[in-house]
């Protein structure tokens, strides 16, 4: 094994080998090796000795069991052949066993995953992780399958297998069962059934069931586990009526369908106002793709927002969907990932992770509400699912339709550059339905309303009691869990703070009055004094949803109120209380961002927006443009059915762009601002940016670190602007503290230039590095 310098980057602390040396001087002319990318964090491919008798076997794209250092590892062969000899050929390990006879990933989503690895200056191993389910890439999993005989491997080694247990054909006569083991046979009379289910329906069955085989009554065997259809997809749909569409709708699908249906390279900025009709869109332009023989993928911002998806689109095209999701089992990802693979299953829906599904054929990628910021991966391999989803669009040939209400402004840059096609629906779907009127409160100026509460303000009061009487629905969104924000002394002003970070703790009284950090999870018992100066003046300060629905629940007894948030349903899960909201059992729904997204909820009347100022107040030049975006958002889930809507914003700047260009659905109005700063201030995207982040158990160290690698990025990236470094504005986080520097160019070269300078630096182990390219979170 020898460490090579990938197309990416070769890593902090490893040495890149020197030029090809002489074959002479190494004793051998040419060999047979492969480069494989393995899963390590190191920004490099390994290269790899090829037996005799495995090269036929070693195709680009396959895996492969290798050894590094002590471990048996899976790596994919990004390249085979003959070629001289970089190092000594007896320092060079020997590719232990070939794992696929055709490569597991299509040529078209490796070379893609070699470009984003490049791009991002990420490990190319990390990188081809992404694409492969957990149990697809475990060694761990093919020893065992293989019981260790390398040279060995079956075509199929690698899943998950259950035990099942059914009735023998053939019951002997000298025996009769009696107690547990006739209660297993009973049980197992209407077919065979999994060890877990077997379980469930005669509990402590497990040691009748070895007696029961040992006495030839039942027969064992091992299976891959049945689809939970139901659980992925949802319940069985009825198929749905295609509505007719608006000229708008029509005009939006015609122009996609056409460069389909001419295998032409196509992006698009599907821009419509909440309501739309955008999702009305991508059906149709689904279908086509699947008419004409190809696949397709269908991007959401949230795994809440999977399943109402998912059921829409199993209603139009049918079960030949995969749902693709970090909540899913390892087990159902695989499934999933082999359906696709084999062309079983066409269309991949799910969250970011989607988009690296192993689809043939790739014809179509829709990226819904594309603005949204959790499509960017925040750990690991740093990337943007929305830029990525354009760029393995085009190299696949395909189209790519970016959808939102409230584009984000480097989707607007790119369609002024003429790279993006404009595609306008400039009202709501449904006749009936029109835009809500929005109000804006000055908290300063009214009084409060319930409990003494100024986010629950009169005007806000008022409007629910109207709601209630109407037999209405309303959504209040405040993008802060918990009962209270912080605990504070009276006495000596000290503020509860995590021990482990540089923020302070928040009240939850749901989980037996704890102090917990929304950081690291640390949790403790509320304190009955001060811990700086023994005072019992001990004050709940600010509000949180759980306080909200708290008061609200105190003040309107006879409504329905719930929650959603991460406390009460992170993920998935929120699609129960989505359910109860739609169903109308649930009257007023008080929640975070998980209210605030892609949820079409016709009977919601009133939306109400407590603290409009949170998110404009954050150290991060996209405050005004992400606040703006939330706003609209929000404001959206009124009013979309037959009664006109209704948007209460409460805030203490009500004169502050976001909020005045949000009141007024004026998108167009708020870009053109926002753009012409954007330019005086040379930030994205009238420039490049990356953040390289430092942190250390030490501050000295993760601040000397920080500006050792400040001045490398400064005299390599000639061209590039160094800012920092600085403190993160989240200074210590799980006791590591955290320093960064930002990197800027307009010229894409010198940016790269920097970021790989820094990525070659020796490693001081005493630190962690991590480069962020077109980050999202500035904290």
């Amino acid at each position: 094994m020898s460490g090579d310098s990938d197309d990416v980057s070769a890593p902090r602390g490893v040495v890149s080998p020197p030029p090809s040396a002489a074959p002479e001087s190494l004793g051998v002319t040419t060999v047979w090796q492969a480069r494989l990318a393995v899963p390590v964090p190191l920004g490099q491919a390994f290269t790899y000795l090829v037996p005799p008798e495995l090269r036929d076997r070693v195709k680009r794209g396959a895996r492969v069991l290798c050894e590094l250092g002590k471990r048996k590892v899976l790596g994919v062969v990004l390249e085979a052949g003959e070629r001289a000899p970089e190092i000594a050929v007896e320092r060079m390990k020997p590719i232990a066993a070939v794992v696929d006879a055709e490569p597991v990933l299509p040529e078209e989503l490796l070379s893609f995953l070699q470009q984003l690895a490049s791009y991002y200056v990420a490990p190319i191993g990390g990188a081809i992780e992404l694409s492969l389910p957990a149990v697809e890439r475990s060694a761990a999993e093919l020893l065992k399958a293989t019981q260790g005989e390398l040279g060995k491997v079956p075509a199929k080694v690698v899943g998950r297998w259950v035990q099942f247990v059914a009735l023998a054909t053939q019951k002997p006569l000298a025996v009769v069962p009696r107690g547990k083991a006739q209660q297993v046979l009973t049980a197992l009379e209407g077919g065979a059934l999994s060890a877990a289910d077997l379980e469930k329906q005669v509990p402590g069955a497990r040691g009748a069931v070895k007696r029961l085989a040992e006495l030839g009554f039942v027969e064992l065997t091992k299976r891959e586990p049945p689809p939970e259809t139901d659980a992925l997809l949802g319940a069985p749909v009825t198929p749905d009526v295609p509505p007719e569409l608006n000229p708008a709708q029509a005009a939006a699908v015609a122009a996609i369908t056409q460069k389909l249906e001419g295998a032409e390279r196509a992006q698009f900025l599907l821009e419509g106002v909440t309501a739309s009709g955008k999702t009305e869109v991508y059906l149709r332009a689904a279908k086509r793709t699947l008419e004409l023989g190809k696949s397709a993928i269908v991007l959401v911002p949230e795994i809440a927002l999977t399943p109402q998806l998912v059921a829409r689109f199993r209603a139009r095209l049918g079960d030949q969907i995969a749902v693709m999701h970090s909540a899913l089992s390892d087990s159902d990802r695989h499934r999933m990932w082999r359906g696709l693979r084999s062309g079983e299953l066409r269309i991949a829906v799910g969250a970011r992770s989607a988009l690296f599904a192993p689809v043939s054929d790739l014809g179509l990628i829709c990226v819904d509400e594309e603005h949204d910021g959790s499509f960017k991966q925040e750990e690991g391999v740093r990337y943007h699912a929305r830029d990525m989803a354009l760029l393995r669009a085009h190299r696949a040939g395909a189209v790519c339709v970016l959808g939102s209400a409230t584009p984000s402004l480097s989707s607007v840059a790119l369609v002024r550059e003429g790279r993006l096609l404009h595609l306008r629906l400039p009202s709501r779907a449904r006749a009936a339905s029109i835009l809500p009127t929005v109000e804006v409160v000055d908290i300063r100026r009214v009084g409060p309303g319930i409990a003494g509460e100024k986010l629950l303000s009169l005007p806000l009061t008022r409007a629910l009691e109207t709601v209630l009487a109407e037999k209405q629905q309303a959504i209040l969104f405040l993008n802060r869990r918990g009962f209270a924000p912080s605990l504070v002394c009276e006495a000596c002003g000290h503020v509860a703070e995590c021990p482990h970070c540089s923020v302070s703790l928040t009240l939850h009284r749901a989980r037996r009055s704890e102090l917990v950090c929304h950081y690291c999870d640390y949790t403790t018992r509320v304190p009955e004094r001060c811990q700086k100066c023994n005072s019992a003046a001990l004050e709940e300060e600010g509000a949180g949803t759980e306080r909200i629905e708290s008061l609200l629940t105190e003040r309107f007894p006879q409504a329905r109120i719930a929650r959603l948030d991460r406390d009460v349903a992170a993920g998935i899960k929120s699609e129960k209380v989505l359910t109860r909201m739609r169903e109308g059992e649930i009257d007023i729904l008080v929640g975070t961002q998980m209210v605030t997204k892609g949820h079409d909820l016709p009977n919601v009347t009133l939306v109400g927006v407590l603290n409009a100022d949170a998110a404009l107040s954050m150290p991060d030049f996209r405050a005004a443009e992400r606040s703006f975006h939330l706003l609209v958002q929000v404001a959206g889930r009124a009013g979309r059915g037959s009664v006109k809507g209704k948007v209460l914003i409460q805030t203490r700047t009500p004169d502050h762009p976001a909020i005045a260009f949000a009141a007024a659905h004026d998108v167009t109005g708020f870009v053109e601002q926002e753009m012409t700063l954007r330019e005086e201030l040379n930030y994205p995207p009238f420039s490049r940016l990356a953040l390289v982040r430092v942190d250390a158990v030490q501050e000295l160290h993760a601040q000397g670190a920080a500006e050792h690698l400040a001045r490398i990025a400064k005299k390599e990236g000639q061209g590039a602007e160094v800012l920092g470094p600085a403190p993160a504005p989240l200074l210590r986080l799980r006791n590591r503290y955290r320093y960064r520097f930002l990197v800027r160019s307009s010229d894409r070269v010198a940016l790269r230039a920097a970021l790989l300078a820094v990525a070659r630096a020796p490693a001081d182990h005493k630190v962690r590095v991590a480069i962020d390219v077109d980050p999202v979170n500035m904290l």
